[in-house]
């Protein structure tokens, strides 16, 4: 036996109301629409559901216990509605984004505490991840949005994900206190120097860049934490390679930080699975974060 949910929608509507004239003015329906609906119902039912009168309708036993269910199947339907409602005017919602260090660190709390701000039902999760786990994760369905980065020459890697671009951004050499500056040689008169580097994206950045020039460069310290990077730097054991959002996060007062075009840039953005920007809560995230960026 399959019911229609429509038809058992009208069917408690005229129960409810008492009679199927009252049913049809509440329904804004005619009255022999909703007789005709009643009737197809019946017969799904394998009998009687209503006994009609001149007074009105009664319930059968079998129109009672089908009241009770209907009565379930309207409460949940109106809850679905009131949710649904909800969640497009960004009454509630939950986004889950992924962020690179420097990224969580800048850009990322001044998005989620606009969003906050004008949304405080909508739940924002943070976790952080470099490129390559941040793409997985999103990819996966494990997470909404993904704050990710490339290098020139070194594309992001989408995939099948989306991608809305946020900022380029210079790659600056950190140098330890009193060391001096390259000359016009640039890139290349720091071969002989201790590096630093920092997530396997980045080191293969900064080894792309410095075979550019003619030398491999001596990895000595290897860390994904920027303020790790610049305190080592600061002790005079290596010196470094680090875009700006890293130095705006946190600048160690004691390093130089020196432009150096032949370090590149690097390209921030926002992937996440194709569709996902008509989803309210996400949205209302992603233009909280182009507008965090472009500040």
């Amino acid at each position: 036996m399959a019911l229609d949910a429509r038809r058992t929608l009208i069917f408690r509507a005229v129960a409810r109301a008492g009679s199927i004239s009252a049913a049809a003015r509440d329904l804004g329906w005619t009255q022999p629409a909703v007789s005709q609906h009643l009737a197809r119902l019946e017969r799904e039912a394998g009998g009687p559901l209503l006994l009609r009168g001149p007074g009105g309708v009664t319930l059968t036993g079998a129109g009672a216990a089908l009241l009770r269910r209907a009565d379930v199947v309207a409460a949940e339907l109106h809850a679905a509605a009131e949710e649904l409602a909800a969640l497009t005017h960004l009454r509630a919602g939950r986004v889950r984004l992924v962020a690179f260090p420097s990224a969580a660190a800048t850009v990322v709390p001044d998005a989620i505490g606009a969003l906050a701000a004008a949304h405080p039902e909508v739940e924002v999760g943070l976790e952080e991840a470099e490129p390559p786990e941040a793409l997985v994760a999103v990819a996966a369905g494990d997470a909404d949005l993904a704050l990710v980065f490339g290098y020139d020459g070194a594309p992001v890697g989408l995939g099948t994900l989306t991608w809305r671009p946020l900022l380029d951004e210079p790659v600056h050499l950190v140098l330890p206190p009193g060391r001096r500056a390259p000359g016009r040689g640039g890139l290349a008169t720091l071969a002989a120097e201790d590096w630093i580097g920092g997530c396997v994206r980045c080191r293969t950045h900064l080894v792309d860049c410095c075979e550019a020039v003619g030398f491999t460069p001596t990895i000595r310290h290897t860390t994904d934490d920027y303020v790790v990077v610049q305190n080592l730097v600061a002790r005079g054991l290596g010196v470094t390679a680090l875009p700006e959002s890293a130095l705006t996060a946190y600048r160690h007062p004691d390093v130089q930080v020196l432009a150096l075009p032949a370090l590149g840039r690097r390209h921030v953005g926002v992937a996440h699975r194709p569709g996902a920007e008509i989803v309210p809560a996400t949205a209302a995230l992603v233009a909280r974060i182009v507008a965090a960026a472009a500040a």
